[in-house]
């Protein structure tokens, strides 16, 4: 053996999977295909937004709380300021069906918020350009994630608590047997008792078929803009927002270096087929579509692109991520498919990653999330 844990993968979920990983034992090694936080993982972009207000399945708040304390402690741990705490707003029409599924999902969490009527939304954040009947709902505890920051603090915190790093090592294929999983890399071998794969976009080529035939890879683009007056988008007075209509949809982040707005499509995510091949040039209709949003939504932006790129993510059938073994009593565990919503609750899902392919913890709450539920036969 030469260890009992191995993580292939050291992007958003695998970095802090290790880094977890590393404060349960020492015989734990991350596998990286490049190097952490490269330039053209899911991790790319600068940023990602934190929110505890969100629409969808209740079951992720408690992860959610448990990653922002987790954030919190790996940036004590490493020095770095990771979260900017600078609240967030989703936006939208009053009693429309985007507010209002905001709103169930945050009364059934209790989760900290504010309705803010038209009138306040306009005069707290007069960024926005509002349609008449908009109104918010604002989150106290939402901030902005430091992506390259993020990653390397927990691969930095893995190694010195004793973690292997093997990087520019992508991982050929895994094999399970009785007693482990072996790992391969050209004409290198390795053996581990346990393994987690956390590759994201190129996480199918190493998974069962059931798990292949519920996935897919998917191109998501994000783009960047000039505020006039960079002063007023700064985190202390521009919070994360997300804003959704029925023929408009954009969510972004605050000049985090005081001059560049973080403005994007949201759910514009198209298949790829290849994640190491990604096209990062926008089409022309992507450019069309989000000019036309941004010059409705932000007149103190300067309509014109002046940044954008384009990452892969490995997405599921339901949208929910996979998160446990790819069968029952495996070695193999999958921490991957976050649909392009992972990061802010990577440091929950790296712990409860860590726990449970270590043997120290098993979840019982997480059914909608298991591998499992893709299994037809």
């Amino acid at each position: 053996m030469d260890g009992k844990l191995a993580v292939i993968g050291l992007g958003s979920i695998g970095s802090m999977a290790l880094w977890q990983a590393s404060r349960l034992t020492d015989s734990v090694a991350g596998f990286e295909a490049a190097a952490p936080a490269h330039g053209r993982s899911a991790v790319g972009g600068d940023t990602r937004l934190f929110r505890m207000v969100y629409r969808g399945n209740p079951g992720y708040y408690p992860i959610l709380e448990r990653s922002r304390a987790l954030w919190a402690e790996l940036e004590a741990e490493t020095g770095q300021e990771i979260l900017t705490r600078c609240g967030g707003l989703s936006i939208g029409t009053a009693n429309g069906p985007y507010l209002n599924a905001v709103l169930e999902t945050t009364r059934a969490t209790g989760a900290d918020h504010q309705v803010l009527t038209h009138e306040e939304l306009a005069a707290r954040y007069p960024q926005h350009n509002l349609r008449p009947d908009d109104i918010a709902v604002y989150d106290p505890h939402a901030g902005a994630l430091r992506t390259d920051r993020a990653v390397t603090a927990a691969v930095t915190a893995a190694r010195a608590n004793g973690a292997t790093i093997h990087t520019s090592t992508p991982i050929d294929s895994i094999t399970e047997t009785e007693g482990g999983v072996t790992l391969t890399s050209g004409e290198k071998s390795w053996t581990y008792e346990n393994v987690i794969i956390a590759s994201g976009g190129w996480s199918r080529r190493l998974m069962p078929d059931y798990l292949k035939a519920a996935t897919e890879t998917k191109r998501i683009f994000l783009t960047w803009f000039v505020a006039r007056d960079g002063a007023q988008y700064t985190p202390e007075k521009f919070p994360i927002f997300i804003r959704i209509y029925e023929d408009r949809s954009m969510y972004g982040a605050p000049a985090v270096d005081g001059v560049t707005v973080k403005a994007t499509l949201d759910g514009r995510g198209k298949p790829t087929p290849d994640a190491g091949n990604v096209p990062r040039e926008l089409t022309e209709a992507e450019i069309a579509e989000t000019t036309d949003t941004v010059t409705e939504f932000f007149p103190g932006l300067d309509p014109a692109i002046v940044r954008s790129d384009a990452f892969p993510d490995l997405f599921t059938k339901d949208n929910n991520p996979l998160l446990g073994p790819i069968h029952q009593g495996s070695r193999i565990y999958t921490a991957t498919g976050f649909s392009g919503g992972g990061f802010k609750n990577a440091t929950g899902f790296g712990e409860i990653a860590a726990q449970e392919a270590l043997g120290k913890q098993t979840f019982d709450y997480l059914d909608f999330v298991r591998p499992e539920r893709f299994r037809t036969s």
